[in-house]
């Protein structure tokens, strides 16, 4: 493996780990949000949250991966560092969310998951700045807006379908 090939599967690493965190995040978060909001039920939440590790880690690797394969200079080992990263670093940041549901009061089993995943975009998101000399806190800002914003959105709507289909 040359040079440019290890520092492209590293990039594809430090990408997958970066889409499939973050994506774990938002999208537990705005299922684990509106399902509690909506049914208030925690075998609903947590059958959710499981599922949507399994399937949505699979579809963003699949995602990833025909993503990696459209570019015309991708590398067989990119690609597969990429898919494989993405699926993995999505699957076990989902199945985190776990733990306060299957210990806490559904309520407060919310709360700490918010908190959660509120701090693993902000580490992230920090991280990532530093790694591209840019400004942390417009980085922290922007990400964490549109965290709250999916939250928000993800609980409304879930109040929502609750009221509407109950």
């Amino acid at each position: 493996m040359q040079i440019n090939d290890i520092k492209s599967v590293h990039e594809s690493v430090f990408a997958g780990l970066s889409f499939g965190l973050t994506s774990g995040v938002i999208t537990t978060l705005g299922l684990l949000v509106g399902l509690a909001a909506g049914t208030e039920s925690r075998l609903a939440v947590i059958g959710g949250v499981i599922t949507i590790s399994l399937a949505d880690a699979m579809s963003d690797a699949l995602g990833v991966h025909i993503s990696e394969e459209s570019r015309s200079d991708y590398s067989k080992s990119s690609l597969w560092a990429a898919t494989l990263v993405t699926f993995f670093s999505k699957a076990v940041v989902s199945l985190t969310f776990l733990a306060p549901i299957l210990t806490l009061a559904l309520d407060m089993a919310v709360k700490v998951s918010v908190v959660w995943g509120l701090s693993l975009v902000c580490l992230l998101s920090a991280w990532i700045a530093k790694r591209n000399g840019e400004s942390m806190i417009n980085a922290v800002a922007e990400h964490m807006l549109i965290a709250v914003i999916v939250i928000v959105a993800t609980h409304v709507l879930g109040l929502w379908v609750g009221r509407t289909f109950s």
